[in-house]
């Protein structure tokens, strides 16, 4: 019996190093009987438990790990198996061991349901696309893909949504995000035929993604407005859309509806989203731009966004001031930023903004200026600087951006006085957006509220039950005591 147990503490240090591998494998084990319940039960906030646990998991992923979980959860022999176990590597024959000894013990029982399969395709993916295997993981998403067309089950949305999403991710990693468009439409289509809404929501951001990168925003505008609309089931899903609907307006020059779709889009996204939110008021900074308001300080110090804002912050300050030269060096100093970011064209757009910005600050410093001042302080590099002066004042005055009148005689520009706005509707329509804009955020915050189903119900079978019996056996002995006595 000594030599039996000495035996066993030599033998555990060269197995300490897969150690990690059986309570990995065994959380894996417990998500999988999660999803089980979810599918038997029809409850789809097991399953989004499930997956929100699994991203817990998603650093802890390794070859050994999935090949053991693979050998629980899929039937031996089966094509999802062998079509699966190939995109992992082999392993050697000492770690096999060690796995197929782990997994040996609950492996009594298997299962053949298609939530199943499809998570078994879901960790793979994740798997090959942490490892940077990109194009086994286009192999691996399509194969995911076509297996999903076969099945119609409520209980696989919350999967499906998420193998779309990275079956997108993969080809656009790849540089082919193009090829997938058609089979992205015809996914849409069978998630609509389904009732699939969540599929649709996922579905149709990726689709507004995929035309977005190619600059195809008059495409993606009519898949957008001719798109069956509900209500938002994935705040994720949500966030996005209200990003790629502020990016569609931008470009048709819809700045109040943009301004709106991409502050929506930036409060509502999760904190630990930064890149998101990052993206989402590069947007936002430069639409207030353009509809020549100034944003708050506080907008470009957010925590961890200092840097990536850095280069707006100096377009702002320049817009801000007026000065159109130094428009023009940040402009050029940021280029290949803003080239990256795809807002070069709206950069552009500023040019005039940052124009009537000066002028307005030069109608309000001057009661009269002659057109060639104004041509000197707006630093127009131009061959004729007053004639444009002369234009562009004009301009101003019949948009309504000052308050001025213009001596061409005299080659003047004659400012009128400022008059007091708080005697104008102005202060009641800022304070009427603001409260419109806290009862929709009320609004909001009531329908996002959830609660698990029939828990009334439950509470109730579970304090009154026995109450309910005695009354009920009461009753039906005093209608039966009255029938008696009516005999």
């Amino acid at each position: 019996m000594t030599q039996d147990v000495e035996m066993k503490d030599h033998q555990t240090p060269p197995h300490s190093v897969s150690s990690a591998v059986p309570s990995t494998l065994h959380h894996l084990k417990e998500i999988a009987s999660l999803i089980e319940t979810g599918s038997y039960t029809k409850e789809v906030r097991r399953i989004v438990r499930a997956v929100r646990l699994t991203f817990g998991l998603r650093p802890k992923l390794t070859a050994p790990v999935l090949s053991a979980f693979l050998d629980f959860a899929l039937q031996p022999g089966s094509e999802a198996l062998a079509r699966l176990s190939s995109f992992l590597p082999k392993e050697d024959e000492h770690e096999m061991e060690v796995d197929t000894a782990t997994s040996a013990v609950q492996t009594s029982g298997k299962h053949l349901l298609p939530e199943l399969e499809i998570y078994c395709y879901l960790l793979v993916l994740l798997y090959l696309i942490d490892q940077k295997k990109y194009n086994e993981a286009k192999a691996c998403s399509s194969a995911s893909v076509n297996r999903l067309k076969s099945l119609n089950r409520r209980t696989l949305d919350v999967l499906a949504s998420r193998l779309y999403f990275y079956y997108s991710y993969s080809y656009e990693l790849t540089g082919d995000f193009a090829e997938i468009r058609g089979n992205l439409l015809a996914l849409h289509r069978i998630a609509t035929l389904h009732h699939d809404e969540l599929g649709q929501e996922t579905l149709l951001n990726l689709l507004l993604r995929n035309y977005l990168h190619y600059n195809l925003y008059d495409q993606a505008e009519k898949l957008r407005s001719k798109a069956p609309r509900f209500e938002a089931h994935s705040n994720q899903q949500f966030c996005r859309y209200l990003f790629y609907l502020g990016k569609i307006r931008t470009i048709q020059l819809e700045y109040t509806d943009a301004k709106e779709s991409l502050l929506q889009a930036a409060r509502k996204a999760p904190v630990a989203a930064r890149g998101f939110r990052i993206q989402c008021n590069k947007w936002a900074i430069l639409v207030r731009l353009l509809l020549g308001e100034i944003p708050e300080r506080t907008m470009f110090m957010q925590k961890g966004m200092e840097k990536a804002l850095r280069p707006y912050f100096e377009l702002t300050n320049a817009v801000r001031i007026g000065d159109l030269e130094l428009f023009r060096t940040v402009a050029e100093k940021f280029a290949s930023t803003f080239s990256t970011d795809k807002t070069h064209n709206l950069i552009v757009r500023l040019r005039h903004n940052v124009i009537r910005t000066g002028l307005r600050n030069i109608s309000i410093s001057y009661s009269r200026i002659s057109l060639a001042d104004v041509a000197e302080k707006l630093r127009l590099n131009s061959k004729t600087p007053v004639a444009d002066a002369e234009s562009i004042v004009a301009k101003a005055i019949r948009d309504g951006a000052i308050d001025a009148t213009l001596d061409h005689a005299n080659g003047w520009m004659v400012s009128k006085e400022t008059g007091d706005i708080y005697s104008t509707n102005e202060p009641q329509i800022a304070f009427h957006s603001r409260i419109a804009f806290c009862l929709n955020m009320h609004n909001e915050a009531v329908r996002a509220l959830r609660f698990p189903p029939n828990t009334h119900k439950e509470k109730e079978s579970a304090e009154k039950r026995r109450e309910r019996q005695q009354q009920e056996q009461e009753l039906a002995k005093h209608i039966a005591e009255e029938d008696d006595d009516d005999f």
